[in-house]
């Protein structure tokens, strides 16, 4: 690794991840407190592995018995309030934690008399029931936050409050029998969709990114990337992108992967002469991207097959333009601010050793064998269970990378530990879509966003533009200060009905993947929007910049996310739907030639600094070529080149009318 900056310690990490992540906020407990939740993470694990390996049990089993692991462990874990005791249990806490345990175990117990029970549900299970859905809310504000619990909370009011709802906001409305029975005693509430990926797809892919760490993975690709990019223009921004474009793939968080690649690459940038808030920015808008990065796409990639209804290849392929787009657009911009302020790489002796690097070059086996044994076919379970077979005897190469049975244990218990917020946001946010399940509330939003633009635009192609920005506003909204899982959960539910509604009212004919890409990208980008950009504040606290204006320099490094998704909606080839391989070609090069063009126009440097007029031409010029339409981009590419053409006559012109008057002095 550099010697150029000093790393922030692991306590200072910790520190920064507890205070912007709040799945990071837990308890370091000791004494038999520490001993109960070892046990209980162990067992968590290994439940998880054994259903995986020998197959699961009857839907309600199985997600019953991840929901009480889970839930008790939060109120293990978690304290009440987020500058609660961390050194040991609150009583009330264990009392939270024993209850899980019983109204979980209910199902299991009770499974016969359950499935055959016919009509309405018993006071007993009312009881039952009710304690699970305010346990659930519980967990999920502790664990994940306060967005996700609040819209649980307003939508089951609205469950019961529909025929006193407004207009077109009201429907029959349930009792509060009815309710409880839908969110625990079925598969449309608590127990649905999102919490059956959370226990079977996600919990083990969590487990095979907590081995992969074990293996010091995440210190390699910060090496990797200084050995590839390190010595390059403005060279610790693009080791930023580059190490997390690949911690994406390992990282369920944007606020987790900006402190552990952040609290590395930011003194650098800052080092080298980067301002601090674009320092941080750079880190933000980065890590941020890693949770569009294939194969993992922070997860949502597996709740994409269930919601899209689309198989994990062309989830996974459609990903890979886009991805590769934005994190283009961010290492074109950080490019233009090095050659603006004259920045270059770093020193040689600044570098670390390339042969000891590349000699662990191994190590990304195991990602490599995660997307062949994908792309092959395998079952995702499978495919997770032998990435982990993978990432073991991948190991066992060198000592310093060796899983002992230590390491083995700590993969365990962190790999479960990493879960627990997965599957409170999921059980959550299965709330959520249970009760837009049963009053219809996504197709009438999705309608009154559709309507409200139609009220505004004159015609249908401004109208599609029009819904198209308010379920952008929607998304960004909805995505702010929830996790990558319960963000795409959110936004899919509740914004993606407007594009769906688009189908029918304007009979435009967009792609299911494409909507759901679509909400998913602009939930994404909350991360790093102002003014809750949790991903941007976390790189404020390492750089020391100002908190609003490091969001807003990722925001706009990360351009490329505000674009694209309008892109792939309007030319779903960029998702490769129906495309041939010269359209890829030809969809790339516009798109990347516009991403320079927007790029050297935001940042106001190019070969030379830009005039105001330059700049206004040159983003001109790289939002027609973006823009999905043959003549558009035969117009783009013009104004391009007489762009291009332009700033090398000037600077050539300037250099020799400067010349004279350097050998005069």
């Amino acid at each position: 690794m550099s010697k150029a900056a000093e790393n922030l310690t692991a306590e200072q990490q910790e520190e920064l991840l507890k205070k912007y992540d709040r799945e990071a906020n837990t308890r370091n407990l000791a004494g038999i407190a520490a001993i109960i939740v070892f046990v209980l993470l162990l067992s968590f694990s290994l439940f998880q592995l054994y259903t995986g390996i020998f197959g699961q049990y009857t839907a309600y089993i199985q997600r019953t018995v991840h929901l009480g692991f889970a839930l008790a462990l939060i109120f293990l874990l978690f304290p009440a309030r987020k500058n609660g005791n961390k050194r040991k249990v609150a009583w009330y806490d264990y009392l939270l934690a024993l209850i899980s345990i019983v109204v979980s175990a209910y199902w299991p117990f009770f499974y016969e008399q359950l499935v055959q029970q016919i009509g309405g549900i018993t006071q007993a299970q009312v009881i039952v029931g009710g304690i699970a859905i305010l346990l659930v809310l519980e967990a999920t504000r502790r664990a994940v936050g306060l967005p996700i619990t609040i819209i649980a909370v307003v939508f089951l009011i609205y469950a019961l409050l529909g025929p006193n709802m407004p207009g077109m906001l009201a429907h029959r409305g349930l009792d509060l029998n009815q309710l409880i029975k839908s969110m625990f005693f079925t598969t449309e509430g608590i127990l649905g969709t999102p919490l059956q990926v959370s226990s079977t797809y996600i919990f083990l892919f969590l487990l095979f990114g907590a081995f992969l760490v074990q293996t010091g993975v995440g210190n390699y690709f910060n090496e990797l990337a200084i050995t590839i990019a390190g010595r390059r223009i403005g060279g610790p921004a693009k080791v930023a992108i580059f190490s997390s474009a690949l911690q994406g793939t390992i990282s369920g968080s944007s606020v987790a992967n900006t402190v552990t690649s952040g609290s590395y690459t930011i003194p650098l940038m800052k080092k080298l002469g980067y301002r601090k808030e674009f320092a941080g920015a750079v880190e933000a808008a980065a890590s941020t991207g890693g949770q569009i990065m294939p194969p993992i796409m922070g997860a949502a990639a597996f709740l994409m097959i269930e919601f899209a209804g689309v198989g994990y290849w062309e989830i996974a392929k459609a990903a890979v333009i886009p991805a590769l787009l934005y994190f283009s657009g961010i290492w074109i911009m950080t490019h233009f601010e090095a050659k603006r302020i004259g920045l270059l790489g770093l020193s040689k002796d600044e570098m670390p050793d390339k042969k000891e690097v590349f000699k662990k070059i191994y190590l990304l086996t195991p990602i490599l064998a995660i997307v062949w044994f994908l792309f092959s076919g395998m079952s995702i379970e499978r495919s997770a269970l032998l990435g982990i077979v993978v990432v073991i005897l991948v190991s066992l190469f060198r000592k310093d990378t060796r899983i002992t049975p230590v390491k083995f244990v700590r993969a365990l218990t962190d790999g479960a530990r990493t879960a627990l917020g997965v599957a409170a946001a999921t059980a959550c946010a299965g709330i959520i879509v249970g009760v837009v399940t049963k009053t219809g509330l996504g197709l009438k939003l999705g309608n009154s966003l559709v309507d409200i633009a139609g009220a505004i635009a004159s015609t249908p192609e401004i109208q599609l533009l029009l819904t198209l920005f308010l379920t952008m506003i929607a998304s960004i909204i909805l995505g702010m200060g929830s996790p990558t899982t319960a963000n795409y959960i959110i936004t899919s539910t509740i914004a993606l009905p407007a594009l769906i509604a688009l189908n029918s009212e304007l009979e435009v004919a967009i792609p299911i993947l494409a909507a759901h890409m679509f909400v998913f990208y602009f939930g994404i980008v909350a991360d790093i929007t102002p003014p809750v950009a949790l991903a941007a504040f976390a790189a404020s606290g390492i750089s020391g910049g100002e908190p609003i204006r490091t969001g807003f320099n990722a925001s706009k490094l990360a351009i490329a996310a505000f674009i694209i998704p309008y892109m792939f909606v309007l030319q779903p080839q960029l998702l490769m739907i129906d495309v041939t391989w010269t359209g890829i070609i030809w969809i790339l090069f516009t798109a990347l030639t516009g991403m320079i063009a927007i790029g050297g126009g935001l940042i106001g440097f190019w070969y030379r600094k830009l005039h105001w007029v330059e700049r206004i031409l040159s983003v001109a010029a790289g939002l027609m070529l973006m823009y999905p339409e043959g003549n558009s981009d035969l117009y783009g590419l013009g104004l391009f080149v007489v762009m291009l053409i332009v700033q090398f006559v000037i600077k050539r012109d300037k250099g020799v009318k400067e010349a004279p008057s350097t050998l005069e002095a």
